[in-house]
């Protein structure tokens, strides 16, 4: 297994305000898709904003609220628009597993890390040294708002999983694709039109990819 050692050159810096965050969704139009309106946007930032973890944490909407389908496309690197492969229809059925979210519209998420130190290790060696750090993996769509925040965050040769979200199949077992964000090359399926652009795809659970690394939390606050 490789290294565990973080690397402190790949530190991001701190995320945006929690009320320059609300402006983000509500300029994107999430808000609006979700059903929620910009003043309550505005109102959960602030209060968040008060509380003792507030500084440093990302806004989210919940995924029930703003699915990972409506928010790819958000994304933006180099002028290109986000997107999510073609082979990958059933985006929206990956959903929380071994994990809780609050039961809330919006919530925070807290000490996010991208997990550059596990880049080369396969989703199922990540999982427990993510668990044994008190950690939980990012869902999906959290990682998407984090970079629709933060767009460095996505970065060549270093993007990231998010195996807080998993498919389980109608025979109760979990299917082996496991949710990533990175950008494309503009090979194959993607079409060169999209190189650049950032990519909502999957990988399997038991493989390694040196250009990958695991994003998680600390926490989440509703």
């Amino acid at each position: 297994m490789p290294d565990t050692t973080p690397d402190p050159s790949t530190v991001l810096p701190a995320l945006p305000a929690l009320s320059a965050q609300a402006e983000r969704l509500i300029e994107l139009g999430v808000h609006e898709g979700a059903g929620l309106s910009a003043d309550e946007i505005r109102t959960f930032a602030a209060r968040a904003a008060a509380g003792a973890d507030g500084d440093g944490a990302l806004l989210a909407v919940h995924p029930d609220r703003a699915p990972a389908s409506a928010l790819a496309p958000l994304l933006r690197r180099d002028g290109k628009p986000g997107f999510v492969v073609v082979d990958m229809p059933d985006v929206d059925e990956f959903a929380p597993c071994a994990l809780e979210l609050p039961d809330a519209p919006l919530y925070l998420v807290t000490g996010i890390d991208r997990g550059d130190h596990m880049s080369n290790w396969s989703p199922d060696e990540a999982l427990p040294a993510l668990t044994k750090e008190d950690r939980t993996p990012l869902v999906l769509t959290e990682g998407i708002h984090w970079v629709l925040q933060q767009p460095e965050a996505l970065e060549r040769n270093l993007c990231f999983m998010t195996i807080g979200s998993r498919l389980r199949k109608p025979n109760g077992t979990l299917d082996a694709r496991t949710p990533a964000i990175w950008i494309s090359n503009g090979t194959g399926r993607d079409g060169r039109e999209r190189r650049n652009a950032p990519k909502v795809g999957w990988c399997w659970w038991n493989n390694r990819h040196t250009w990958l690394g695991f994003a998680s939390t600390t926490g989440r606050r509703g």
